[in-house]
Protein backbone atom coordinates (compact mmCIF):
# COMPACT_ATOMS: atom_id res chain seq x y z
CA UNK A 1 0.00 0.00 0.00
CA UNK A 2 1.57 3.06 -0.76
CA UNK A 3 1.37 6.38 1.82
CA UNK A 4 -0.52 9.45 0.88
CA UNK A 5 -2.21 11.95 2.77
CA UNK A 6 -5.61 10.72 1.59
CA UNK A 7 -6.82 7.36 2.48
CA UNK A 8 -6.70 4.90 -0.61
CA UNK A 9 -10.25 4.27 -0.59
CA UNK A 10 -10.79 7.85 -0.96
CA UNK A 11 -8.29 8.66 -3.25
CA UNK A 12 -9.77 5.66 -5.32
CA UNK A 13 -13.19 6.83 -5.14
CA UNK A 14 -12.46 10.20 -6.36
CA UNK A 15 -10.35 8.77 -9.01
CA UNK A 16 -13.09 6.74 -10.41
CA UNK A 17 -15.55 9.92 -9.88
CA UNK A 18 -13.60 12.42 -11.86
CA UNK A 19 -13.22 10.12 -14.70
CA UNK A 20 -17.26 9.41 -14.50
CA UNK A 21 -17.72 13.00 -14.67
CA UNK A 22 -14.94 13.70 -17.57
CA UNK A 23 -16.24 11.33 -19.90
CA UNK A 24 -20.18 11.45 -19.15
CA UNK A 25 -19.80 15.04 -19.56
CA UNK A 26 -17.73 14.58 -22.43
CA UNK A 27 -15.01 17.18 -21.30
CA UNK A 28 -12.58 14.36 -22.48
CA UNK A 29 -12.76 11.35 -24.39
CA UNK A 30 -12.90 7.37 -22.55
CA UNK A 31 -9.59 6.96 -23.71
CA UNK A 32 -7.71 10.35 -22.71
CA UNK A 33 -9.50 10.00 -19.67
CA UNK A 34 -8.74 6.61 -19.01
CA UNK A 35 -5.08 7.56 -19.27
CA UNK A 36 -4.61 11.08 -17.51
CA UNK A 37 -7.03 10.51 -14.77
CA UNK A 38 -5.13 7.39 -13.33
CA UNK A 39 -1.60 9.05 -13.94
CA UNK A 40 -2.48 12.18 -11.84
CA UNK A 41 -4.25 10.54 -8.83
CA UNK A 42 -1.64 7.99 -9.11
CA UNK A 43 1.08 10.80 -8.55
CA UNK A 44 -1.18 12.02 -5.91
CA UNK A 45 -0.72 8.77 -3.98
CA UNK A 46 2.85 8.64 -3.91
CA UNK A 47 3.39 5.98 -6.65
CA UNK A 48 6.54 8.26 -8.18
CA UNK A 49 8.63 6.45 -10.49
CA UNK A 50 6.67 3.36 -9.96
CA UNK A 51 3.69 4.38 -12.08
CA UNK A 52 5.52 3.09 -15.17
CA UNK A 53 5.65 -0.51 -13.80
CA UNK A 54 2.09 -0.22 -13.00
CA UNK A 55 0.76 0.57 -16.81
CA UNK A 56 3.27 -1.56 -18.16
CA UNK A 57 1.55 -4.35 -15.93
CA UNK A 58 -1.78 -3.27 -16.59
CA UNK A 59 -1.56 -3.47 -20.27
CA UNK A 60 0.22 -6.84 -19.89
CA UNK A 61 -3.01 -8.23 -18.69
CA UNK A 62 -5.16 -6.94 -21.54
CA UNK A 63 -2.67 -7.70 -24.25
CA UNK A 64 -4.19 -10.88 -25.61
CA UNK A 65 -7.79 -9.50 -25.59
CA UNK A 66 -6.39 -6.26 -27.50
CA UNK A 67 -5.12 -8.73 -30.05
CA UNK A 68 -8.03 -10.97 -30.16
CA UNK A 69 -10.06 -7.75 -30.80
CA UNK A 70 -7.63 -6.65 -33.38
CA UNK A 71 -7.76 -9.19 -35.66
CA UNK A 72 -11.91 -9.98 -34.91
CA UNK A 73 -12.42 -6.80 -35.95
CA UNK A 74 -10.73 -6.90 -39.38
CA UNK A 75 -12.01 -10.68 -40.06
CA UNK A 76 -15.69 -10.48 -39.86
CA UNK A 77 -15.28 -6.64 -41.84
CA UNK A 78 -13.66 -8.69 -44.94
CA UNK A 79 -16.69 -10.98 -44.62
CA UNK A 80 -19.16 -8.15 -44.73
CA UNK A 81 -17.04 -6.95 -47.40
CA UNK A 82 -16.92 -10.23 -49.81
CA UNK A 83 -20.55 -10.39 -49.02
CA UNK A 84 -20.93 -13.28 -46.73
CA UNK A 85 -24.63 -12.13 -45.50
CA UNK A 86 -25.82 -10.98 -48.96
CA UNK A 87 -27.73 -14.38 -49.84
CA UNK A 88 -28.77 -14.62 -46.10
CA UNK A 89 -30.54 -11.13 -46.35
CA UNK A 90 -32.40 -11.82 -49.84
CA UNK A 91 -33.13 -15.43 -48.78
CA UNK A 92 -34.95 -13.89 -45.28
CA UNK A 93 -36.74 -11.12 -47.62
CA UNK A 94 -37.65 -13.27 -49.97
CA UNK A 95 -39.01 -15.39 -47.26
CA UNK A 96 -40.47 -13.16 -44.85
CA UNK A 97 -43.12 -11.41 -47.77
CA UNK A 98 -45.77 -9.62 -46.35
CA UNK A 99 -46.58 -11.62 -43.06
CA UNK A 100 -46.07 -10.00 -39.56
CA UNK A 101 -45.34 -12.48 -38.11
CA UNK A 102 -42.22 -13.74 -40.74
CA UNK A 103 -40.85 -10.17 -41.16
CA UNK A 104 -40.70 -9.65 -37.24
CA UNK A 105 -39.21 -13.44 -37.01
CA UNK A 106 -37.22 -12.26 -39.92
CA UNK A 107 -35.68 -9.03 -38.17
CA UNK A 108 -34.44 -11.20 -35.58
CA UNK A 109 -33.23 -14.04 -36.98
CA UNK A 110 -31.03 -11.53 -39.50
CA UNK A 111 -29.72 -9.05 -36.91
CA UNK A 112 -28.39 -12.21 -34.95
CA UNK A 113 -26.43 -13.22 -37.69
CA UNK A 114 -25.42 -9.68 -38.48
CA UNK A 115 -24.22 -9.02 -35.12
CA UNK A 116 -22.06 -11.31 -35.51
CA UNK A 117 -18.97 -8.42 -36.93
CA UNK A 118 -19.83 -7.05 -33.37
CA UNK A 119 -20.16 -3.57 -34.86
CA UNK A 120 -23.66 -2.08 -33.84
CA UNK A 121 -23.48 0.89 -36.21
CA UNK A 122 -23.00 -1.35 -39.14
CA UNK A 123 -25.94 -4.24 -38.00
CA UNK A 124 -28.28 -1.18 -38.06
CA UNK A 125 -27.27 0.14 -41.45
CA UNK A 126 -27.81 -3.10 -42.62
CA UNK A 127 -31.24 -4.27 -40.95
CA UNK A 128 -32.95 -1.00 -40.96
CA UNK A 129 -32.02 -0.86 -44.84
CA UNK A 130 -33.01 -4.04 -45.85
CA UNK A 131 -36.60 -3.63 -43.67
CA UNK A 132 -37.83 -0.57 -43.30
CA UNK A 133 -39.37 -0.93 -46.90
CA UNK A 134 -40.52 -3.87 -46.43
CA UNK A 135 -42.51 -2.37 -42.53
CA UNK A 136 -43.67 0.12 -44.48
CA UNK A 137 -45.22 -1.30 -47.52
CA UNK A 138 -47.26 -3.50 -44.85
CA UNK A 139 -47.96 -0.79 -42.40
CA UNK A 140 -46.17 -2.54 -39.31
CA UNK A 141 -44.78 -0.37 -36.52
CA UNK A 142 -41.09 0.59 -36.93
CA UNK A 143 -41.26 0.63 -33.20
CA UNK A 144 -40.63 -3.02 -33.34
CA UNK A 145 -38.24 -3.16 -35.66
CA UNK A 146 -36.22 -0.80 -33.46
CA UNK A 147 -36.99 -3.17 -30.32
CA UNK A 148 -35.84 -6.17 -32.29
CA UNK A 149 -32.44 -4.57 -33.60
CA UNK A 150 -31.55 -3.63 -30.18
CA UNK A 151 -32.27 -6.62 -28.09
CA UNK A 152 -30.69 -9.22 -30.89
CA UNK A 153 -27.51 -6.62 -31.22
CA UNK A 154 -27.27 -6.33 -27.50
CA UNK A 155 -27.53 -10.03 -26.66
CA UNK A 156 -24.95 -10.63 -29.84
CA UNK A 157 -22.32 -8.71 -27.96
CA UNK A 158 -21.64 -11.04 -25.38
CA UNK A 159 -19.48 -12.68 -28.42
CA UNK A 160 -15.26 -11.81 -27.28
CA UNK A 161 -14.99 -9.39 -29.71
CA UNK A 162 -18.15 -7.26 -28.66
CA UNK A 163 -17.34 -4.24 -26.61
CA UNK A 164 -18.71 -4.69 -23.05
CA UNK A 165 -17.56 -8.47 -22.60
CA UNK A 166 -14.36 -7.04 -23.99
CA UNK A 167 -14.54 -4.09 -21.65
CA UNK A 168 -15.29 -6.23 -18.24
CA UNK A 169 -12.47 -8.47 -19.31
CA UNK A 170 -10.31 -5.45 -19.48
CA UNK A 171 -11.57 -4.08 -16.42
CA UNK A 172 -10.12 -7.07 -14.28
CA UNK A 173 -7.96 -8.46 -15.81
CA UNK A 174 -9.25 -11.75 -16.83
CA UNK A 175 -9.09 -13.34 -20.37
CA UNK A 176 -12.31 -12.65 -22.26
CA UNK A 177 -12.97 -16.20 -23.57
CA UNK A 178 -13.28 -16.99 -19.73
CA UNK A 179 -15.98 -14.67 -19.33
CA UNK A 180 -17.94 -15.38 -22.61
CA UNK A 181 -17.34 -19.21 -22.47
CA UNK A 182 -19.73 -19.95 -19.57
CA UNK A 183 -22.43 -17.20 -20.44
CA UNK A 184 -23.27 -18.94 -24.07
CA UNK A 185 -26.50 -20.84 -22.97
CA UNK A 186 -27.77 -17.68 -20.82
CA UNK A 187 -27.39 -15.70 -24.40
CA UNK A 188 -29.02 -18.34 -26.02
CA UNK A 189 -31.74 -18.57 -24.20
CA UNK A 190 -32.20 -14.81 -24.16
CA UNK A 191 -32.38 -14.91 -28.38
CA UNK A 192 -34.89 -17.43 -28.22
CA UNK A 193 -37.10 -15.43 -25.81
CA UNK A 194 -36.66 -12.64 -28.34
CA UNK A 195 -37.33 -14.75 -31.05
CA UNK A 196 -40.70 -15.24 -28.99
CA UNK A 197 -41.41 -12.12 -28.19
CA UNK A 198 -40.84 -11.15 -32.19
CA UNK A 199 -43.60 -14.34 -33.03
CA UNK A 200 -45.69 -12.11 -30.24
CA UNK A 201 -45.05 -8.80 -31.75
CA UNK A 202 -45.73 -10.00 -34.98
CA UNK A 203 -49.15 -11.90 -34.27
CA UNK A 204 -50.05 -8.78 -32.31
CA UNK A 205 -49.51 -6.41 -35.10
CA UNK A 206 -50.95 -8.64 -37.69
CA UNK A 207 -54.48 -8.59 -35.88
CA UNK A 208 -54.17 -5.01 -35.51
CA UNK A 209 -53.70 -4.23 -39.31
CA UNK A 210 -56.29 -6.82 -39.85
CA UNK A 211 -58.70 -5.12 -37.56
CA UNK A 212 -57.88 -1.93 -39.80
CA UNK A 213 -58.71 -3.53 -42.89
CA UNK A 214 -54.61 -2.27 -43.55
CA UNK A 215 -53.70 -5.85 -44.14
CA UNK A 216 -51.64 -6.20 -47.16
CA UNK A 217 -52.02 -9.52 -49.09
CA UNK A 218 -50.06 -11.42 -51.36
CA UNK A 219 -45.89 -10.57 -52.31
CA UNK A 220 -45.18 -6.79 -53.56
CA UNK A 221 -42.36 -4.71 -54.51
CA UNK A 222 -38.82 -5.50 -54.54
CA UNK A 223 -36.54 -6.81 -51.69
CA UNK A 224 -34.50 -3.68 -50.83
CA UNK A 225 -30.72 -3.76 -51.83
CA UNK A 226 -29.38 -6.62 -49.32
CA UNK A 227 -25.52 -4.83 -49.41
CA UNK A 228 -23.96 -2.68 -46.21
CA UNK A 229 -25.39 1.23 -47.65
CA UNK A 230 -21.98 2.65 -49.22
CA UNK A 231 -20.57 -0.77 -50.18
CA UNK A 232 -18.50 -0.96 -53.42
CA UNK A 233 -20.29 -4.26 -54.98
CA UNK A 234 -16.59 -4.67 -56.60
CA UNK A 235 -15.44 -6.24 -53.09
CA UNK A 236 -17.98 -8.47 -53.32
CA UNK A 237 -16.78 -12.13 -53.25
CA UNK A 238 -19.64 -14.56 -54.05
CA UNK A 239 -17.99 -17.36 -55.76
CA UNK A 240 -16.15 -17.67 -52.55
CA UNK A 241 -19.45 -17.96 -50.27
CA UNK A 242 -19.22 -21.60 -49.34
CA UNK A 243 -15.41 -21.13 -48.27
CA UNK A 244 -15.99 -18.03 -46.15
CA UNK A 245 -18.97 -20.01 -44.66
CA UNK A 246 -17.22 -22.84 -44.28
CA UNK A 247 -14.40 -21.02 -42.54
CA UNK A 248 -16.88 -18.58 -40.35
CA UNK A 249 -18.64 -21.68 -39.10
CA UNK A 250 -15.23 -23.65 -38.39
CA UNK A 251 -13.72 -20.64 -36.49
CA UNK A 252 -16.74 -20.76 -33.76
CA UNK A 253 -16.83 -24.14 -33.47
CA UNK A 254 -13.06 -23.60 -32.71
CA UNK A 255 -13.85 -21.17 -30.11
CA UNK A 256 -16.72 -23.36 -28.82
CA UNK A 257 -14.66 -26.00 -28.02
CA UNK A 258 -11.65 -23.97 -26.91
CA UNK A 259 -9.31 -25.59 -29.82
CA UNK A 260 -6.40 -22.96 -29.52
CA UNK A 261 -6.45 -19.68 -28.02
CA UNK A 262 -9.10 -17.13 -29.13
CA UNK A 263 -6.56 -14.71 -30.25
CA UNK A 264 -4.44 -17.49 -32.24
CA UNK A 265 -7.93 -18.46 -33.92
CA UNK A 266 -8.88 -15.05 -35.09
CA UNK A 267 -5.24 -14.06 -36.18
CA UNK A 268 -5.50 -17.11 -38.47
CA UNK A 269 -8.67 -17.18 -39.80
CA UNK A 270 -7.77 -13.22 -40.94
CA UNK A 271 -4.75 -14.17 -42.70
CA UNK A 272 -6.80 -16.89 -44.58
CA UNK A 273 -9.89 -15.05 -45.39
CA UNK A 274 -7.58 -11.98 -46.32
CA UNK A 275 -5.28 -13.86 -48.52
CA UNK A 276 -8.17 -16.27 -50.68
CA UNK A 277 -10.63 -13.32 -50.84
CA UNK A 278 -8.18 -10.20 -51.87
CA UNK A 279 -4.96 -12.14 -52.47
CA UNK A 280 -3.35 -9.21 -54.57
CA UNK A 281 -1.18 -6.95 -52.02
CA UNK A 282 -3.26 -3.80 -52.99
CA UNK A 283 -6.78 -4.87 -52.16
CA UNK A 284 -5.45 -6.53 -48.64
CA UNK A 285 -4.42 -3.06 -48.01
CA UNK A 286 -7.43 -1.44 -48.85
CA UNK A 287 -9.37 -3.71 -47.16
CA UNK A 288 -7.37 -3.27 -43.79
CA UNK A 289 -6.96 0.61 -44.58
CA UNK A 290 -10.98 0.83 -44.63
CA UNK A 291 -11.39 -0.73 -41.32
CA UNK A 292 -8.56 1.22 -39.70
CA UNK A 293 -10.29 3.20 -37.51
CA UNK A 294 -12.56 0.68 -36.00
CA UNK A 295 -9.37 -1.26 -34.83
CA UNK A 296 -7.68 1.74 -33.91
CA UNK A 297 -9.92 2.47 -31.61
CA UNK A 298 -11.10 -0.03 -30.20
CA UNK A 299 -7.00 -1.14 -29.42
CA UNK A 300 -6.14 1.87 -27.81
CA UNK A 301 -9.17 2.02 -25.67
CA UNK A 302 -8.11 -1.92 -24.33
CA UNK A 303 -4.64 -0.69 -23.68
CA UNK A 304 -6.02 2.64 -22.23
CA UNK A 305 -8.43 0.80 -19.77
CA UNK A 306 -5.08 -1.78 -18.90
CA UNK A 307 -2.96 1.45 -17.93
CA UNK A 308 -6.45 2.40 -15.94
CA UNK A 309 -6.65 -0.39 -14.15
CA UNK A 310 -3.14 -1.48 -13.47
CA UNK A 311 -2.59 2.11 -11.32
CA UNK A 312 -5.54 1.20 -9.69
CA UNK A 313 -4.31 -2.14 -8.78
CA UNK A 314 -0.94 -1.08 -8.23
CA UNK A 315 -1.50 1.76 -6.02
CA UNK A 316 -3.93 -0.71 -3.42
CA UNK A 317 -6.78 1.63 -4.32
CA UNK A 318 -8.89 -1.52 -5.27
CA UNK A 319 -8.26 -3.21 -2.42
CA UNK A 320 -8.81 -0.50 0.11
CA UNK A 321 -12.35 0.61 -1.60
CA UNK A 322 -13.20 -2.92 -1.72
CA UNK A 323 -12.44 -3.45 1.72
CA UNK A 324 -14.56 -0.38 2.89
CA UNK A 325 -17.53 -1.55 0.93
CA UNK A 326 -17.08 -5.06 2.83
CA UNK A 327 -17.28 -3.31 5.91
CA UNK A 328 -20.13 -1.47 5.15
CA UNK A 329 -22.42 -4.68 3.74
CA UNK A 330 -24.33 -7.12 5.94
CA UNK A 331 -22.41 -10.34 5.25
CA UNK A 332 -25.98 -11.88 4.19
CA UNK A 333 -26.23 -9.41 1.63
CA UNK A 334 -22.55 -9.48 0.56
CA UNK A 335 -22.82 -13.14 -0.44
CA UNK A 336 -25.38 -12.79 -2.91
CA UNK A 337 -23.30 -10.23 -4.61
CA UNK A 338 -23.14 -11.68 -8.26
CA UNK A 339 -27.39 -11.46 -8.90
CA UNK A 340 -27.54 -8.13 -7.11
CA UNK A 341 -24.68 -7.18 -9.75
CA UNK A 342 -26.63 -8.70 -12.58
CA UNK A 343 -29.74 -6.80 -11.35
CA UNK A 344 -27.84 -3.18 -10.69
CA UNK A 345 -26.37 -3.92 -14.06
CA UNK A 346 -29.85 -2.68 -16.07
CA UNK A 347 -30.47 0.68 -14.32
CA UNK A 348 -26.37 1.66 -14.11
CA UNK A 349 -25.95 0.63 -17.61
CA UNK A 350 -29.14 2.97 -18.61
CA UNK A 351 -27.72 6.37 -16.82
CA UNK A 352 -24.24 5.43 -17.62
CA UNK A 353 -21.71 4.67 -20.42
CA UNK A 354 -20.21 1.16 -20.86
CA UNK A 355 -16.23 3.01 -20.14
CA UNK A 356 -17.45 4.51 -16.88
CA UNK A 357 -19.50 1.33 -15.87
CA UNK A 358 -17.30 -1.67 -16.81
CA UNK A 359 -13.60 0.41 -15.63
CA UNK A 360 -14.92 2.51 -12.63
CA UNK A 361 -17.84 0.77 -11.04
CA UNK A 362 -17.03 -3.34 -11.92
CA UNK A 363 -13.56 -3.83 -10.49
CA UNK A 364 -14.76 -2.15 -7.43
CA UNK A 365 -17.45 -4.87 -7.07
CA UNK A 366 -15.26 -7.72 -8.59
CA UNK A 367 -12.76 -6.83 -5.43
CA UNK A 368 -15.69 -6.52 -2.66
CA UNK A 369 -17.00 -9.53 -4.40
CA UNK A 370 -13.78 -11.86 -3.12
CA UNK A 371 -14.04 -11.24 0.37
CA UNK A 372 -16.61 -13.28 -0.37
CA UNK A 373 -15.49 -15.85 -2.14
CA UNK A 374 -16.67 -14.90 -5.71
CA UNK A 375 -14.47 -15.35 -8.67
CA UNK A 376 -14.40 -12.01 -10.30
CA UNK A 377 -15.11 -13.83 -13.88
CA UNK A 378 -18.59 -14.57 -12.21
CA UNK A 379 -18.76 -10.78 -11.55
CA UNK A 380 -17.48 -9.69 -14.94
CA UNK A 381 -20.47 -11.99 -16.10
CA UNK A 382 -22.99 -11.00 -13.72
CA UNK A 383 -22.25 -7.00 -14.95
CA UNK A 384 -23.00 -7.83 -18.63
CA UNK A 385 -27.10 -8.96 -17.79
CA UNK A 386 -28.11 -5.50 -18.08
CA UNK A 387 -27.00 -4.82 -21.81
CA UNK A 388 -30.34 -5.03 -23.80
CA UNK A 389 -31.23 -2.07 -21.53
CA UNK A 390 -28.16 -0.40 -21.98
CA UNK A 391 -29.59 -0.28 -25.52
CA UNK A 392 -31.83 2.39 -24.93
CA UNK A 393 -29.62 4.56 -23.04
CA UNK A 394 -30.22 8.44 -23.91
CA UNK A 395 -26.27 8.19 -23.46
CA UNK A 396 -25.21 6.32 -26.41
CA UNK A 397 -25.29 7.50 -30.43
CA UNK A 398 -26.67 4.66 -32.14
CA UNK A 399 -29.89 5.15 -31.13
CA UNK A 400 -30.46 8.10 -32.41
CA UNK A 401 -28.99 6.79 -35.55
CA UNK A 402 -31.47 3.94 -35.52
CA UNK A 403 -34.31 6.56 -34.84
CA UNK A 404 -33.49 8.83 -37.00
CA UNK A 405 -32.87 6.15 -39.54
CA UNK A 406 -36.19 4.75 -38.83
CA UNK A 407 -37.76 8.55 -38.40
CA UNK A 408 -39.01 7.69 -35.04
CA UNK A 409 -38.80 9.78 -31.74
CA UNK A 410 -36.41 8.31 -29.28
CA UNK A 411 -38.58 9.02 -25.93
CA UNK A 412 -41.28 6.87 -27.96
CA UNK A 413 -38.64 4.18 -28.66
CA UNK A 414 -37.68 3.82 -25.06
CA UNK A 415 -40.88 3.99 -24.20
CA UNK A 416 -41.80 0.95 -26.25
CA UNK A 417 -39.45 -1.31 -25.58
CA UNK A 418 -37.84 -1.02 -22.09
CA UNK A 419 -40.06 -3.35 -20.68
CA UNK A 420 -39.42 -6.06 -23.12
CA UNK A 421 -35.44 -5.16 -22.11
CA UNK A 422 -35.89 -5.63 -18.52
CA UNK A 423 -37.80 -8.96 -19.76
CA UNK A 424 -35.27 -10.44 -21.59
CA UNK A 425 -32.25 -9.51 -19.11
CA UNK A 426 -34.64 -11.34 -16.11
CA UNK A 427 -34.40 -14.02 -18.93
CA UNK A 428 -30.66 -14.01 -19.38
CA UNK A 429 -30.30 -13.11 -15.98
CA UNK A 430 -32.57 -16.39 -14.76
CA UNK A 431 -30.67 -18.99 -17.33
CA UNK A 432 -27.30 -17.83 -16.08
CA UNK A 433 -28.32 -18.76 -12.37
CA UNK A 434 -29.58 -21.90 -13.77
CA UNK A 435 -26.73 -22.75 -15.36
CA UNK A 436 -24.22 -21.81 -13.24
CA UNK A 437 -22.57 -18.48 -14.98
CA UNK A 438 -22.26 -16.79 -11.58
CA UNK A 439 -23.78 -18.29 -7.94
CA UNK A 440 -26.74 -16.98 -6.46
CA UNK A 441 -25.18 -16.69 -3.21
CA UNK A 442 -21.26 -17.30 -2.27
CA UNK A 443 -20.30 -20.58 -1.11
Amino acid sequence: MIDTLLSPALLGTLMIVTFMVLIMTKRMSAITALLAVPILFGLLAGAGTGLGQMILEGVIQVAPTALMLTFAVLYFAIMMDAGLFDPLVRTVLKAVGNDPVRIALGTAILTTIVSLDGDGTTTALIIITAFLPVYRRVGMNPLILATLLGLCNSLMNYVPWGGPSARAAAAIGVDVGQVFGPLVPAMLAGLLATFLLAYFLGRSEKRRLAATGTMVTGVSGEPATPFLPGADPAIRRPRLFWFNLALTLGLVLGMVFGLAPLPVMMMGAFAIAATVNYPKLRDQKARISAHADNVVNIVVLIFAAGAFTGILNGTGMVDAMANAALSVIPPAIGSYMAPITALASMPLTFVMSNDAYYFGVVPVIASAAAGYGIDAEAIARASLIGQPVHTLSPLLAPIYLACGLLGVDVADAQRFALKWAVLISLVVLVMALATGAFPLQAG
